[in-house]
């Protein structure tokens, strides 16, 4: 199992630019990918190779804004509020899948289940659990 923190706001992933030069990934997508592989390796992770079989939780935890009141915050850290906004819950696990690629596992499509969690917190961040489940044979 391989735990790491992505600090920072939440980051989706941007759809490709088509100019009549060609197609391009926008900056900030690009620069939010390498964020992502420099975190995992800080974590001390490492390739699983292209045999494994992947399951992998995200936890997008958006800050409060400054002008939320304090009953409203109190619920927003009890998660009976929860943040209803861009980037998209796909486009999150999109960025951060695509950045793992090559990285953590060859491809993935190894990733078989994945959860997605969009939350407010006192520290923006994102959260990724990336775990091998070996019981499994891949077909």
């Amino acid at each position: 199992m391989i735990n790491f923190i992505i600090p920072g706001q939440p980051v989706g992933k941007a759809r490709p630019r088509v100019t009549k030069w060609g197609t391009y990934t926008p900056k900030k997508s690009k620069e939010y990918e390498k964020k992502v592989i420099a975190c995992f390796y800080d974590a001390g992770g490492c390739n699983l190779g292209a045999e494994a079989i992947i399951e992998i939780e995200i936890k997008a935890i958006f800050a409060i804004p400054k002008s939320t009141s304090k009953k409203k915050k109190v619920l927003m850290l009890q998660g009976a509020i929860r943040p209803c906004k861009k980037p998209d819950f796909d486009n999150i696990a999109k960025c951060v899948c695509d950045a793992l690629n090559n990285h953590a596992y060859e491809d993935d499509k190894q990733i078989i289940k994945a959860a997605v969690e969009k939350t407010y917190g006192e520290e923006p961040r994102v959260e990724v659990t990336i775990t091998q489940n070996p019981s499994l044979i891949k077909g």
